[in-house]
């Protein structure tokens, strides 16, 4: 399958939570307010010297009765964020038009529900036993999210999870791609969930990777990353699904690759990085100068930023604005493809470029224009870039219909 057989995508319906709440409102606003959503405040047990980006109410969600053998904090917060913005009944039409059958769902995530094994844990019984009660497939595997969400819209195709670290939710866009373009599926939902859970904090932290301060993505003294909560949700339809709107968002074109360089850590001069860019653009085809802001993957980790930096400078010189809204929502691994991508969507609708915070002083060694403040920009095509563990790189190139004709 070609490139040029690849045909924009409809973003058709789509909805998000994070830290900066739920709802595609409340992130535009936050967003606008160039408020983050990060906080000292402690999870669970968890007494580390970092920040976290916590979705508010998640505690409060009841699952329906019937689908209470899901019940753990991922598929809490997937609840909560499938409720916003009239998704379940755009699902639900969506799967009247096409068929149960007829509609892909395609989730990432990295941890998904470890915390309730966590918990279980603390219940075991005299003789090590978990409690009757604990769900393991339906909660900690990483399926859960996906058997969760397809049984909670009644969906009967084909239904996957990718787990490659923090660019599982961008990755989820070309699954539902080749999908679609294979004639297996009419539509897709895809995204992304991931919630706190003590196994990736004290993980990180053991990988010496949280920041003490709140996150500075590209800054000079940049130290570490701060664990964020997400989910997304996309309807992907065929472009010419409905009738064309010019607030329509359409995904242009999807780059995969893979650095095979290091367990963690990418490749110093995001060779990997640049293969999944300047793939993105080949299958929308346009070219480097027609990408109008650049939504970074942005990590503020020293070496993930510096090589992500030359990776863009690289590919498109120093001149093409871009920022890392990480500082705003955290790190939200398994999710943070969806969620960068959705506010990409809103960077798009909304013409503004939002400015990526805390930066105090741009790194010197990296060749970029970064944004360190909103500003109005009529864009037309914008890229977003997620970097996983391992080198797993996706970038996706998203277009406003509008502003393309």
């Amino acid at each position: 399958m070609t490139a040029q057989s690849i045909r924009p995508l409809l973003l058709a319906h789509y909805t998000l939570s994070s830290c900066l709440g739920s709802g595609l409102d409340a992130t535009y606003a936050a967003l606008q307010a160039q408020r983050s959503g990060l906080s000292d405040a402690a999870f669970e047990t968890a007494r580390l010297p970092c920040y976290t980006g916590r979705v508010a109410g998640v505690e409060a969600v009841s699952l329906p009765a019937e689908l209470a053998a899901y019940d753990c904090r991922n598929n809490q917060l997937a609840w909560l964020c499938l409720q916003q913005d009239g998704f379940i009944d755009a699902a639900l039409a969506a799967r009247a038009r096409y068929g149960a059958t007829r509609i892909g769902l395609f989730l990432g995530t990295s941890t998904a529900g470890i915390l309730q094994t966590e918990l279980a844990y603390r219940q075991l019984d005299t003789e090590g036993h978990f409690q009757p009660g604990f769900h393991y497939a339906e909660t900690h595997n990483t399926y859960s999210v996906a058997a969760f969400v397809r049984a909670a819209l009644g969906l009967q195709g084909p239904a996957v999870v990718v787990s490659t670290a923090c660019s599982s939710s961008a990755k989820v866009f070309a699954n539902a791609q080749r999908m679609m373009a294979a004639g297996l599926i009419d539509a897709a939902i895809v995204g992304g969930v991931d919630s706190l859970c003590l196994t990736t904090l004290y993980g990180f932290n053991s990988l010496q990777l949280l920041s003490s301060q709140v996150c500075r993505p590209f800054d000079a003294a940049r130290d570490g990353l701060s664990i964020g909560e997400a989910a997304a949700f996309v309807l992907l339809e065929r472009e010419d699904a409905r009738p064309a709107r010019a607030d329509d968002i359409l995904l242009l074109g999807v780059g995969e690759s893979a650095d095979a360089h290091h367990m963690s850590a990418p490749h110093p001069e995001g060779l990997g990085a640049q293969r999944a860019i300047r793939a993105a653009l080949a299958q929308a085809g346009i070219g480097a100068e027609d990408i109008d802001y650049i939504n970074l993957h942005g990590t503020a980790t020293p070496s993930n930023d510096a090589a992500e930096g030359r990776a863009v400078a690289s590919v498109f010189g120093a001149e093409t604005p871009c920022s890392s809204t990480k500082g705003a929502t955290g790190h939200t691994l398994g999710a943070a493809g969806g969620i960068e991508a959705l506010i990409s969507a809103l960077a798009l609708r909304h013409a503004f470029i939002p400015g990526g915070l805390h930066l105090q002083q741009l790194d010197p060694a990296l060749a970029i224009n970064y944004q360190s403040a909103n500003r109005p920009a009529a864009l037309r095509r914008v890229l977003s870039n997620s970097f996983g563990f391992g080198g797993t790189n996706c970038s996706l190139v998203l277009g406003l219909r509008g502003a393309l004709q």
